[in-house]
């Protein structure tokens, strides 16, 4: 009975033994193949800090940074080899510092640049994002959730966040994972965001543009190169904060909107298209007496100046804006070739920027429609069913200022990978769309529109213009019953050699010579100071 008993007692250890044998090894395998350990094994005993996301920049056609402009200094902090109340005075915000520290592990902070480094201290120079006063958000765009959501940030998303290296320290650990700083560290330093897009964006030319419109409730701003359509500026107003996207969707003024790529009533402006189709089918010396009126198939017609413009010609029409000139010049024409000439120039089509950045068609009315009097009546002076984008009107300008000779227009120059040279050009593309000497008259009436108007706002006494304003009736009323109407401009500068195409829109804002002129002289004269200074 001793026997069995010391037996049972031999089985028991035996077994407990085995246990927790069987304990110890299954402990061992679930650390060995836990997912927090894999890494460590991976990197042979190395622990590594990595700040700073890398994205590619968005440059202007100068390489001037639009993202990524601003710099700030960063620390990734090893507390247990670093003097709390030393390190603390390089903190940007020392409260965070603190909290930090305190819990002992590594970590990284903000600190300003004059800042020491150390074994346990390993600094960075790390690009941010957008800055405080962004200039051409509308162009660059907006980012949801780490990816490219509007704009350029949408539209070059693979190139702007490819798999870039990022700036990291690493240190030799121990095997319970204890950083050993006597054995040094790896320290890495990307230059990677250096790499990205360039635009035909001027930045110096986009703020000018901005700072002029500021006061625009609603409305663009385009400047372009007249003789390759490289955009040089393109603002639309209101801007919004692209860290704030929710506040801008709940905005009444819808903010988010591209206002440069959307279609509006436009006006007297497409009497330029007006004058083309007439000096191309051969009508330059037609002649036609304003009285105030002009009676269409019953349908009565106004000119903005009531008691009439007298015996006018084409060029003193453009000046005075002569509505009942052009109504009755438009009835010579051959309807055909006359909207044919208007495709021509781009109305009616989608000018694709890049993917995401596309302005609208418009409308451009059909000949059935324009076989209507009525309606044939209101094309000829811009008004009626034909919309058009800002952009558009500015090709229309570059196609009468380069001579008859239209550029496509032309937003991305190329790619970079190194923020110095371009590569991958977009090519410069033009069409002949109306002769040059059909070109060259239109000029000398826009250049007169100027000149010879005394009561016109867009001249200046620093630099020559040419331009044609317009005021847009849209059908709509205010709370007083006044008609709101667009303010429109768009003209070219310097007037003796064109180099830029400008257009200014407000919506809503009344008459063109009295809100959109003065944006007009206002960024010619700082553009041509602008010139003088670089």
């Amino acid at each position: 009975m001793i026997r069995k008993r010391g037996e049972n007692r031999v089985i028991i250890l035996a077994g407990l033994l085995f246990t927790s044998f069987i304990f110890i090894i299954f402990r061992y395998y679930a650390v060995a193949w836990k997912q927090e350990y894999v890494p460590a094994a991976k990197t042979e005993h190395t622990f590594t800090i990595e700040l700073g996301k890398c994205q590619g920049t968005i440059y202007d056609r100068n390489m001037r940074p639009l993202v990524n402009s601003e710099i700030v200094t960063k620390a990734a902090a090893i507390p247990a080899f670093l003097d709390r109340e030393q390190t603390a005075e390089y903190a940007a915000d020392r409260e965070s510092f603190y909290r930090e520290y305190d819990k002992g592990k590594p970590f990284v902070f903000e600190c300003n640049d004059t800042v020491l480094e150390s074994d346990g201290l390993t600094v960075f120079e790390v690009p941010v994002r957008y800055s405080e006063n962004q200039s051409a958000r509308h162009i660059i765009g907006y980012l949801s959730d780490d990816k490219g959501a509007d704009g350029i940030e949408f539209a070059y998303d693979t190139v702007l966040r490819n798999s870039f290296p990022v700036n990291s320290v690493s240190y030799i650990t121990d095997g319970f994972g204890n950083i050993l700083i006597g054995d040094g560290k790896t320290v890495y330093r990307t230059k990677s965001y250096k790499s990205g897009v360039v635009l035909t964006i001027d930045k110096k030319m986009q703020e000018i543009c901005e700072e002029c419109g500021k006061n625009i409730n609603t409305g663009a701003i385009v400047l372009a190169d007249v003789s390759s359509g490289d955009i040089l500026a393109m603002s639309s107003f209101p801007d919004y904060d692209p860290e704030k996207i929710e506040a801008a969707l709940n905005d009444t003024r819808s903010p988010l909107i591209n206002r440069a790529l959307y279609s509006y009533s436009v006006g007297s402006v497409f009497k330029l298209v007006t004058a083309a189709a007439a000096l191309e089918q051969g009508l330059e010396n037609y002649l036609y007496e304003c009285n105030g009126t002009t009676d269409v198939e019953g349908k009565m017609f106004k000119c903005h100046k009531l008691d009439g413009h007298g015996v006018q010609d084409m060029a003193t029409a453009m000046t005075n804006s002569c509505n009942t000139y052009f109504i009755n010049l438009a009835r010579c024409l051959d309807t055909r070739e006359y909207r044919r000439l208007a495709t021509y120039i781009g109305f009616g089509k989608e000018c694709c920027l890049c993917a995401g950045i596309v302005g609208t068609s418009g409308v451009l009315p059909d000949e059935k429609e324009l076989a209507v009097p009525a309606e044939h009546a209101n094309f000829s002076f811009g008004q009626g069913k034909l919309t058009a984008t800002p952009l558009q009107i500015t090709q229309l300008t570059c196609a009468i200022a380069n001579g008859g000779e239209m550029p496509l227009m032309r937003l991305i120059k190329g790619l970079t990978a190194d923020g110095e040279n371009t590569g991958k050009k977009n090519q410069i593309l033009h069409s002949k769309v109306i002769s040059s000497e059909t070109a060259y008259k239109l000029q000398n009436m826009m250049k007169l529109a100027v000149k010879e108007n005394k009561s016109s706002k867009a001249r200046s006494s620093k630099v020559s213009i040419g331009a044609k304003t317009s005021t847009a009736q849209t059908g709509k009323f205010n709370n007083e019953g006044e008609e709101l109407c667009h303010a429109w401009i768009t003209g070219f500068f310097p007037a003796s050699e064109p180099k830029y195409a400008l257009t200014v829109l407000i919506e809503n804002g009344g008459y063109g010579n009295d809100a959109a002129a003065p944006i007009f002289r206002d960024i010619a004269e700082r553009i041509t100071s602008l010139e003088k200074i670089d």
